[in-house]
C-alpha cells in the first residue's frame, strides 16, 4: 500500500515538473493597467517595464529589489531611460530582498498609489511563484496581468524553482 502511495505521489510530481518546464508563462502583449512592476533578477527585465511604459501600456513602474548602492540616474544610464520618464514614472524600491519581499514592497506601493491593476514582469520560470507571492500580499480587488519575459533557463533553474513553488504553495495552504 506505501509503495503505490509513494508511486503514485512521485508520478504526480513529475507531472507536474513536467508541465512546469514545458508551459512556461508567455509575455502579456499590449494589455493595459494602472502600473508595472518589474521584479529584479535576470535580464530583460527592466528593459520590458521601460517598453511597457513608452509604448503606453501602464503609466508609471516600480523596480522592486534595487541594490540600495544603485541611484536612479546609474538605472537611468545603464538602461538608456530618457531622464523624463525616469523622473515621472519610475520608482526604485530598495526593501525586497527575495520574492516574497517583492511581493510585499510592491503591495505597499500599489496601495499607496491606490492601483487597480499592475502588470507583473519577470522571468518567465520566476513568474507562477512571482504572481502567486504577489496575489497573496496584494488585496483582492487589484488585477495582475502577467507579462513573462522569454529566457531559456537550464534544467536545475527550473527543478528549484518548482520546489520553490510547491513549498511556497504548502506553506500557504498550511497558513505557515
Amino acid at each position: 500500500m506505501f509503495r503505490r502511495i509513494f508511486a503514485f505521489l512521485l508520478l504526480f510530481w513529475a507531472i507536474g515538473f513536467a508541465v512546469f518546464a514545458m508551459f512556461l508563462p508567455q509575455p502579456a502583449g499590449d494589455t493595459r493597467t494602472d502600473a508595472v512592476v518589474v521584479l529584479t533578477g535576470a535580464g530583460g527585465r527592466i528593459e520590458r517595464g521601460v517598453t511597457a511604459l513608452q509604448e503606453g501600456w501602464s503609466d508609471r513602474m516600480l523596480v522592486s529589489g534595487v541594490d540600495r548602492e544603485v541611484k536612479p540616474e546609474e538605472l537611468a544610464a545603464e538602461y538608456d531611460i530618457p531622464a523624463d520618464l525616469m523622473e515621472c514614472c519610475i520608482t526604485l524600491g530598495y526593501d525586497a530582498v527575495d520574492t516574497r519581499s517583492n511581493a510585499a514592497e510592491t503591495a505597499t506601493w500599489a496601495r499607496a498609489n491606490k492601483l487597480k491593476s499592475l502588470r507583473l514582469v519577470t522571468s518567465d520560470w520566476h513568474m507562477r511563484r512571482a504572481a502567486h507571492d504577489l496575489g497573496v500580499a496584494m488585496d483582492g480587488d487589484v488585477k495582475i496581468v502577467r507579462d513573462s519575459v522569454a529566457s531559456e533557463p537550464r534544467f536545475s533553474m527550473l527543478f528549484l524553482e518548482y520546489h520553490k513553488f510547491i513549498i511556497g504553495t504548502v506553506a500557504r495552504w498550511l497558513d505557515l
